[in-house]
Formats: C-alpha cells, sequence, structure tokens
C-alpha cells in the first residue's frame, strides 16, 4: 500500500485566517464571551475543541448574551448587511473573520446591485456563504445550483453572474455556457478561489493515479463533499470519512496505492491521524525489511528510540570533555529521559482535549504499563547517580523535582494557576536544558570536578540538538496546539521565524564546534560533529507532512539526528585509534 497525501489537503486561507483570529482572541480576551456567528468551520471535531476555549457558535442573533463585553466573530463564509446591522444593534463587538475571497465577491454583487442589475449566484442554496452573498444583491438575487435552472431566470438586459467560492469548476462552467447562450450580454465573474480550483484539480489527478481515495472531512461541508463526488466520477472507489474511527468498516487493505486529501475545513491533525493509520495497515506486511521497520516504529511509539539517542548524545557529551564515557552515567540519561518523556507525554494525553498523536493507541492500551515502566526508569536512574557520587545524584535529583514541578499548576495567573509548562516557549527550552544538564554537567561532576571551557562545548552541543529536534516536531503541530491553547516557540513567533530561528541556532552551534577546535577547548571530534548539523538541515526539508509520510517516520528522522551524533563520534573513536 502506497500512500499519497494532496498537497493541498486541509485549511484553506481564510480557513485558516479565520481560526487565527479568533485563537488570538481567545488568547487575549480571556474574560470576554465570544460567539461565532455559526460554526467557524465545517467540522465538529474542531467546533469542540473550541467550545473548550470558551468559543461557542450560535446559530441566531437572539442566541447572543450580550449582557457585559461579549465579541461576535463573523466567519470566514461572511454575512448578509441585514445580520451585521442587526448584531451591532445589539451592543455587541464586532470581529470580521470573512475570507478575503468572499469579501471580494460581496464587492462585486454590491456594486452591480447599485447599478440595479439581476445578481445570478451559482452555488448551494443552503450554503451560508450563498446566504450572506444574498443579502448584497437585493430583491434581484437569485441562486442557481443546476444548468437546467438556467431557464427559470427572469428576462432581462442586465445580469452578473457569480460563483460560490467553493462551487465546482466544471459545474459552474456547463452553467454559465447556458447563461451565455440565453444572454450574451451577461456579465460573468469566476469567483472561484484559486485553492478551490487547485484542490479540485489534484483530486482529479490524484484519483486518476490511485486504486481508491480517502477524502476526510465534515459530513456537512460543502467543499469535502465536492472532493468526494469529483473522485467518484473519476470511477475509483471512494470513501468520504469524517474520522479516522471509521476506516474501520472499509476494505481498506485490499487496495494498492491509496490517495488522500481533505476539505477546507479539515484541520492538520486530523489528516496526521489518518496518514498514521493507513500507514500501521502498510506496516502490517511481512519481510525481513517489513519486520525492521516495525521494530524501529515501535522503538519510537514506546519512546525507547528517544532515550537511546539521549544515551548516545551522553557518549558525545563525555567525549567533547574528553572524558571516557561512563555506562552508568550513559543509562543514568537514558532512563532519565525514557522516564520523564513517558510521564510528560502521559500527562499531555489528558489536556490534550482529544487530540492523538501516532502514540495515541499504545498509552491507552497500555497507560499503567506506561506509567510502572517510567517510574521504575526513574529511581533506577537516580540510583545510578547516586553510584557516581553525591554530585551527579543531587543534579539527577534536583532535575525530577523540577520536571514535577513543571507539570504542577502553581503559578497564579488571572484568577488560577498555570503550570510553568504552560508559558510560553517553556517546553523547548526545558526539555534542551534538561537533556544538556544530565548529558554535560552530570559526568562532569564526577570526581571532583574541575569546570573548563570542554564543558561549556558539550552543554551548548546538546541543548542546540534537542531544543532543534524540540522545536521541529512542534512544527507539525502548530495548528493543533493553537486550538488546544499549547504555546510553543512556533506558536508564539510563527512557523517562518521558527525555521530562521533553527537555521541560526544551527549555525551558531557550528561556529562554536569551530571555535572550540580551534582554540583548543575540545579535540577533532567537535569538528566531526558538523556532519550532525548538516543532518539536521536535511531533516529541514524532508521534515514536512506533505510528504506523505507518518508521524512516526517523521518522528524518527528527527530523532535520528542523535543516534547520528553517536555513530560519528563512535566512528571518529576508530579514526583516532587507526591513524595512532
Amino acid at each position: 500500500m502506497a500512500i499519497k497525501l494532496a498537497k493541498t489537503a486541509g485549511f484553506c486561507m481564510g480557513v485558516k485566517r479565520a481560526v487565527d483570529i479568533v485563537l488570538e482572541i481567545a488568547q487575549q480576551s480571556s474574560n470576554r464571551k465570544i460567539y461565532t456567528y455559526g460554526p467557524l468551520i465545517h467540522n465538529p471535531q474542531t467546533i469542540e475543541l473550541l467550545k473548550k476555549r470558551g468559543i461557542f457558535p450560535v446559530e441566531r442573533i437572539e442566541e447572543i448574551d450580550a449582557s457585559g463585553k461579549t465579541i461576535l466573530i463573523i466567519r470566514a463564509h461572511g454575512i448578509s448587511p441585514e445580520e451585521r446591522k442587526a448584531i451591532r444593534d445589539k451592543g455587541v463587538t464586532i470581529v470580521d473573520a470573512t475570507c478575503p475571497k468572499v469579501a471580494h465577491v460581496q464587492s462585486i454583487i454590491r456594486k452591480h446591485a447599485e447599478r440595479d442589475y439581476t445578481t445570478v449566484i451559482v452555488g448551494d442554496r443552503e450554503h451560508p456563504e450563498v446566504n450572506g452573498l444574498l443579502g448584497y444583491a437585493g430583491p434581484k438575487g437569485v441562486v442557481l445550483s443546476h444548468e437546467l435552472e438556467v431557464k427559470n431566470l427572469p428576462d432581462t438586459a442586465k445580469i452578473c453572474v457569480v460563483a460560490q467560492t467553493t462551487q465546482n469548476l466544471d459545474e459552474y462552467g456547463r452553467i454559465v455556457a447556458k447563461i451565455r447562450d440565453r444572454f450574451p450580454e451577461a456579465v460573468i465573474f469566476n469567483t472561484i478561489c484559486d485553492s478551490t480550483e487547485r484542490r479540485q484539480s489534484e483530486v482529479k489527478e490524484l484519483a486518476r493515479g490511485s486504486d481508491a481515495m480517502i477524502i476526510i472531512g465534515g459530513k456537512n461541508s460543502a467543499n469535502t463533499r465536492r472532493l468526494a463526488e469529483l473522485s467518484e466520477q473519476e470511477g475509483k472507489p471512494t470513501f468520504h470519512i469524517e474520522t479516522v474511527e471509521e476506516l474501520k468498516d472499509k476494505p481498506i487493505t485490499t487496495f494498492g496505492d491509496i490517495g488522500v486529501s481533505a476539505g477546507a475545513s479539515t484541520p492538520n491533525w486530523i489528516i496526521n491521524r489518518l496518514v498514521d493509520t493507513l500507514t500501521e495497515y502498510q506496516d502490517e506486511k511481512t519481510g525481513p525489511l517489513s519486520r525492521f521497520v516495525n521494530l524501529w516504529g515501535l522503538a519510537i511509539k514506546t519512546g525507547i528510540y528517544s532515550a537511546c539517542g539521549a544515551g548516545c548524545l551522553a557518549c558525545t557529551g563525555m567525549l567533547l570533555q574528553g572524558m571516557v564515557p561512563r555506562s552508568a552515567a550513559v543509562l543514568a540519561m537514558v532512563l532519565y529521559v525514557f522516564a520523564m518523556h513517558t510521564l510528560n507525554r502521559l500527562i499531555d494525553r489528558k489536556t490534550s482535549a482529544g487530540i492523538g498523536s501516532f502514540r495515541e493507541e499504545t498509552y491507552r492500551v497500555h497507560e499503567k504499563r506506561y506509567i510502572g515502566a517510567a517510574l521504575i526508569s526513574l529511581v533506577v536512574s537516580l540510583f545510578l547517580a547516586a553510584t557516581l557520587g553525591m554530585g551527579p545524584f543531587g543534579l539527577l535529583l534536583t532535575l525530577s523535582i523540577l520536571g514535577i514541578l513543571y507539570n504542577t499548576p502553581l503559578l497564579p495567573f488571572r484568577g488560577r494557576r498555570r503550570r510553568l509548562k504552560d508559558l510560553p516557549g517553556s517546553k523547548n527550552v526545558s526539555v534542551a536544558l534538561a537533556w544538556s544538564s544530565v548529558g554535560a554537567l552530570l559526568p562532569a561532576l564526577i570526581d571532583a570536578p574541575v569546570f573548563s571551557p570542554n564543558i561549556g562545548v558539550a552543554f551548548v552541543f546538546i541543548f542546540a540538538m534537542v531544543f532543534i529536534r524540540s522545536s521541529m516536531s512542534d512544527l507539525l503541530d502548530i495548528q493543533s496546539d493553537r486550538l488546544i491553547g499549547r504555546e510553543t516557540i512556533p506558536v508564539v513567533i510563527g512557523e517562518k521565524r521558527t525555521r530562521q530561528l533553527l537555521t541560526g541556532v544551527a549555525f551558531t552551534t557550528g561556529v562554536m564546534l569551530i571555535v572550540s577546535y580551534a582554540l583548543g577547548w575540545s579535540s577533532s571530534l567537535a569538528l566531526t560533529l558538523l556532519f550532525c548539523l548538516f543532518y539536521i538541515l536535511i531533516c529541514f526539508k524532508l521534515y514536512d507532512r506533505r510528504s506523505g509520510l507518518s508521524g512516526v517516520v517523521l518522528e524518527g528522522l528527527l530523532e535520528t539526528s542523535y543516534i547520528v551524533t553517536g555513530a560519528v563520534a563512535l566512528l571518529w573513536i576508530y579514526a583516532i585509534r587507526f591513524w595512532t
């Protein structure tokens, strides 16, 4: 089974803009009542998440509680001038999130209505966008849904034709052709959104090259249903699902290549879960390579792969300090990282409002086992640290206590308590600090330590590797993190600036490694580790869910940067021994 993910799948510009506006308001106006006029988007799962953020949809103006400070968001579909006036008369603050493409259609209709044109809107009569557009057309507004309805149009010399922005392009073309035959002087505007055109064209092309198609998105989403219809028209088995759970009753494993697309209201986290699930079906194959891939995936899901990577970083950190790696220190790092990451992920699972990752199923089934393994790992790591001396034990114990406090609501904030973890960007920095402390500082505390620049080199290198990996992982989750109010660095500063920041961190770390070798602070290993930063830069290009890779593979690619670090250090040792 090969999975082909459409590049256009997921939020369109207008929907993304509306969601961003709403979440920004929710973050800044926690003491206000926030409503959306109708569901913000046609996706029930996202609407439920927004409700948990205190954002509620209303269908009628009468449902709005205007007492106190109330904000009403106009969704991307837009509304009629009459509705806008009624809302203002109610004394409610309006925030307009109408899609610019829809606003453009509104302006066309308004201009021609003022010139006494009859406005023909090609679209779905019951769609909220069309209802809003009709308000700008005045008494001469007409909605057409099929070419056969053209004959019912009134005779007029002045007619203006526009389309619902998510209208089927081919269908619009057929209707326009009929209108031109009857009204040669008609003014025609192709107001179908260009992203809609690309999405529909890509679905048709994807269907032609696939054995089956899966379209994921709300059953009440017109543009999603249209994608499913286009796929069916290509003669391919098409499954329109709203959630991944609906796949259980579908014969997915009987098909070879499967194309995947999603409506403009489908969030990335739902698409990601679909790709992860399809990849699990794919992994059911047998054979040596498949068994290896399955084992690798299991190690990633359980956190063992990340913990082994932490051990590689610990070895590298000791080598950068001129130390012979101590097995007790390496194993303490491995067990500590496994314990803290497992416990943190289990806690996050409780607060993620149903947004599950590829680990969701195994955590759900084996939660008690995970908790037990994490606690045992933490105790053993502390014991190993104690065998190395009071300094390493004290450091690891302190970090463990801080890890517990990190997830505990302690900070007063607007009448409630917040966790340290909830501070903007704290997750990425704290994880990197914890790893670099155990990987660089803990070994330095063994046997009457003498602090030197090479300790700083090891600390900065491990910090940079972990910080980049953590932040890049959050880039994929930026949409879901915003929905549940998790303020990671990508959420705080945006995707573009995050990529710039991580590139800068990688470059600065590379310069530090070169300078440290030139100044005699570290061995030639520092120069060899430049390859690890080069691998990270490659991940920048590969780390995109649009590649069709599952979350397990993408996570594995990043965590392999730690394994690469260990491999590079090992090759360096062998090279030194060979040349000497």
